[in-house]
């Protein structure tokens, strides 16, 4: 007869991979045209000039050139206004 109870496998193991979400190309570094800039669930941040949003919330470009980033205040439905961070790409200067 054994003296301890048998060691099975857990059930409780298992875990997710990371989503791997942010900011991924930071204000004034230059990007290409498809460049993922930010992965993010919801509308943290808000596409502005020469960006895209993906159907996950995927900010990435349009143009080449120089990420920027900023604020505005943007309206709500009820009438109150919240604070929004903007991103776009400003086309590089030729020089």
């Amino acid at each position: 007869m054994s003296k301890t109870k048998q060691g099975g496998s857990s059930r409780l193991g298992r875990d997710s991979a990371a989503q791997r979400l942010g900011i991924k190309i930071d204000d004034g570094q230059k990007v290409r045209v498809g460049m993922i800039i930010i992965r993010q669930r919801g509308t943290k941040y808000l596409g502005g000039k020469n960006v895209k949003k993906g159907s996950d919330d995927t900010i990435y470009a349009m143009k080449d050139g120089v990420v920027k980033f900023s604020s505005k205040n943007k309206k709500l439905f009820n009438g109150t206004s919240r604070s929004a961070k903007v991103v776009s790409v400003e086309p590089a200067k030729n020089k």
